[in-house]
């Protein structure tokens, strides 16, 4: 049973490497194996005192911080299902996200978080704040009218493999998000998986520079980490910085570190104009949630000396599905996200049979890391699971050494630096103006973020809307990565013979009337 929890692998760590580092805070703190364990546990009796029962949702919304890590784990560890929340999102979001998971409890940070307090008290969902003030203390969670929640003695409780631990939205193409649950099982095998591919031990050590509200940072980047009994730091302002990341690279011992495209190419923009005098020896770099072009994959080992291993991930499958393996364990091949990691992979066409190599088709998996279905959401499940495989929407092959190529996604999404963003949730927000006829969102390229957003809008009869207008509209609606880049003014869109609006031809016509845009090239 205790293989099957991402609790028992916790325990089991902490009982394995009690006096190892686990977590520090860059040039404040640091925890141990067992000091962590233990502040968990009494995190969690004082949410069982607070009324938390089994199978409660518990919105969490923090910057990277050990409250933020500490309460996570302690929700679970109270087989209660913890929900991280982006603290970048609008009262709007908070609304919805609190809603649709049916949140019984609100914690953030002493400092608070108007937006999402604001949503919670319509709602009328209970709100704490959590603290801890250094590595002897204990954490201290207080409710809105300012009350501490008493000390308990620890209740012992048997974490089920069949707990559903985590609660995440994943963007749809549809306008309402889906919600994706995620049992300890389904945690467990992945950071297993993880575990084995990259060969974590309690001699490595990483930096997280993601936020912990996305699977990336939080289940490849922190809770792998701590399940192998090695060690990560956060940075002293609680999110990445460029100009402290190697310093706490060398400061911690650091031996890897997983970041999405975007960052790799901020880390390398920061070698060009600001290098190190000397960069720490890593076992390997890590790239996940978006393509990583291979001449950046290139520069990255040339620059930094390690080897930079590319993965495929989703929230549906608790994160990682594929990776590149550690050199000595096989090739790395630029462009490819390599092989399936502890789970049944293959390529099917539109009636379900499966593909021969080099032929693509659809990325189709199955396994214990995948989630049994979107909450109330039968539609998508229908939609998602046929054939007795989970669909990921992306279009793929497999090459002659089994390693996958992803050709390009079926589904609308907009990847903005791992970000992934539904074009009809922000078409919806754009037709939610008053002076706002029609509305039409869609990805063009972007060298920073992969892909960037962009939108056209129809103004109704008589309106003088303008492009600032409608931004500071996106502004006040959306959270700020779904803001799009440039707004097209226009009378009229592209459609189909049938009257319909495909994005892709949008894209493709206002990108041409740019002389210097770089039209996509998209498939057939």
């Amino acid at each position: 049973m205790e293989s099957c929890t991402l609790t028992g692998l916790l325990k089991k760590a902490a009982s394995e490497f009690p006096t190892r580092r686990a977590l520090s805070v860059s040039g404040k703190y640091d925890l141990t194996h067992a000091r962590l364990q233990e502040l968990v546990d009494h995190a969690a009796s004082l949410l069982r005192a607070s009324g938390i029962n089994a199978g409660d949702v518990v919105a969490l919304t923090f910057p990277n911080t050990v409250e933020f890590i500490v309460m996570f784990l302690a929700v679970i560890r109270c087989r209660a299902t913890a929900a991280p929340l982006n603290q970048a999102y609008t009262a709007e979001e908070f609304e919805f996200y609190l809603s649709d998971s049916e949140s019984k409890l609100l914690v953030t940070p002493k400092e608070g978080n108007q937006p999402a307090q604001a949503a919670a008290s319509k709602l009328s969902i209970p709100r704490m704040t959590a603290t801890l003030c250094d590595a002897e203390s204990k954490i201290s969670l207080s409710s809105s009218e300012g009350e501490l929640i008493p000390d308990v003695s620890i209740v012992e409780l048997v974490n089920d493999p069949s707990d559903v631990a985590l609660f995440l939205h994943t963007s749809g193409t549809t306008s309402r998000p889906k919600g994706v649950p995620l049992t300890q099982l389904n945690l467990a095998s992945s950071v297993r998986n993880i575990k084995s591919v990259y060969k974590l031990s309690e001699l490595d050590s990483t930096v997280i520079v993601l936020p912990l509200f996305h699977v990336h940072g939080l289940i490849a980047g922190l809770l792998s980490s701590l399940i192998s009994g090695a060690a990560v730091t956060l940075p002293a302002a609680a999110r990445f910085s460029a100009s402290t990341f190697w310093s706490d690279m060398r400061a911690y011992g650091s031996t890897w570190y997983t970041a999405v495209p975007t960052i790799h190419q901020i880390i390398l923009d920061r070698h060009l104009s600001k290098p190190e005098s000397a960069y720490p020896k890593l076992r390997f770099i890590r790239s996940c949630s978006a393509s990583l072009a291979p001449s950046v994959l290139a520069r990255l080992e040339e620059t930094f000396g390690a080897p930079v291993l590319e993965a495929y991930a989703m929230t549906e499958a608790a994160h990682q599905m594929c990776s590149n393996p550690l050199p000595e364990d096989g090739p790395h091949k630029a462009g490819s996200v390599g092989k399936p990691i502890g789970q049944e992979m293959a390529i099917l066409d539109d009636n379900g049979v499966q593909q021969p190599e080099h032929v693509s088709g659809e990325v189709c998996i199955r396994g214990p890391n995948m989630t049994k279905g979107y909450k109330n959401n039968p539609e998508a499940n229908k939609a998602g699971f046929s054939f007795g495989w989970f669909h990921t929407g992306d279009i793929g092959f497999f090459d002659s050494d089994g390693y996958l190529q992803l050709v390009g996604r079926i589904k609308e999404l907009i990847n903005r630096g791992g970000e992934k963003i539904s074009p009809i949730e922000v078409d919806a927000v754009l037709l939610s103006h008053s002076e706002i006829a029609q509305a039409v969102s869609f990805g063009v390229p972007d060298d920073k973020y992969g892909e960037e957003i962009n939108c056209a809008i129809i103004p109704r009869d008589g309106s003088e809307i303008d492009e600032a207008e409608v931004l500071q509209f996106c502004k006040k609606n959306l959270a700020t990565f779904k803001v799009p880049k440039k707004v097209f003014i226009t009378d009229s869109v592209p459609k189909t013979a049938t009257g319909k609006i495909q994005r892709r031809f949008v894209a493709e016509h206002f990108l041409a009337q740019i002389s210097t845009a770089k039209v996509p090239k998209f498939g057939a």
